[in-house]
């Protein structure tokens, strides 16, 4: 039996709605914050594409209008399941936009655990999405994924991640960072995002680096989704050696 939700998140984000509409309502925008790859068809009733871990999923665009509203809403599965989010713009007088996210719905009968993890990712997404604004505006990101299945118990994935960038004790936000990875130029950078036990985040000076530990009814995942914007990436050569070193993180 389908189980109907409905999900809000608001955040407060530096830029003009004009640029908050580019980073919700445009492949390259999306890709520079979010998980996987999207494409917009720029139009109501156009699609939209996601692909993530050779998966795709597409949606049909049931609002647009720029600088204000952008919502799509998914196709149903057999069992009725399905998604749909709205995204509603407000600039504000004294500077910055205000953003209003409803994720509504259909889950299967696993809802709980799935509208837990999309609860808890969306903080995560969000405050990425206001450090791209607020650093890398304008910039397209290419996004780098890796995963780690089997990735054990929050306490002691983070310690390895954690201990990789030369991180003790409790980990604080500003806290500078460093991680060599072969094969890639070091990752110098400070610690930007903390929401620990669920999510850590790095920002370096052409990057936003995002690590996510995800509980699942198939057990528990490390997942990578970085953003890159150097000028020249080569997202194939990142993302194999982003998938080495976590394949050899000492975790599970």
């Amino acid at each position: 039996m389908g189980h109907p939700f409905e999900l809000g998140k608001d955040i407060a984000l530096p830029g003009t709605p004009e640029q908050v509409w580019a980073a919700i309502a445009t492949g390259p925008g999306i890709d520079s914050w979010f998980m996987g790859r999207s494409e917009v068809e720029p139009r109501e009733g156009g699609r939209t594409r996601f692909t993530m871990a050779g998966e795709v999923a597409e949606s049909t665009v049931t609002a647009w209008e720029p600088g204000k509203r952008f919502a799509y809403r998914s196709d149903p599965g057999p069992d009725g399941t399905f998604m749909a989010i709205e995204y509603l713009i407000e600039g504000r007088e004294q500077g910055g936009t205000v953003l209003r996210l409803v994720q509504s719905g259909v889950l299967g009968d696993n809802w709980e655990t799935e509208y837990e993890a999309m609860r808890t990712g969306w903080d995560m997404y969000l405050e990425t999405l206001a450090a791209y604004l607020a650093h890398f505006s304008g910039r397209a990101g290419t996004p780098v994924a890796a995963f780690r299945p089997g990735a054990g118990e929050p306490d002691e994935v983070w310690a390895a991640v954690a201990g990789a960038f030369g991180l003790t004790g409790p980990v604080t936000g500003g806290e500078p960072v460093r991680l060599e990875l072969p094969g890639l130029p070091p990752v110098d950078g400070v610690v930007d995002l903390v929401g620990l036990p669920t999510y850590f985040g790095v920002r370096t000076s052409d990057a936003l680096y995002r690590f996510l530990h995800s509980g699942t009814d198939r057990g528990n995942v490390l997942v990578l989704g970085h953003h890159l914007f150097a000028a020249d990436p080569d997202p194939a050569r990142a993302e194999q050696a982003w998938q080495d070193w976590l394949t050899r993180l000492p975790i599970g």
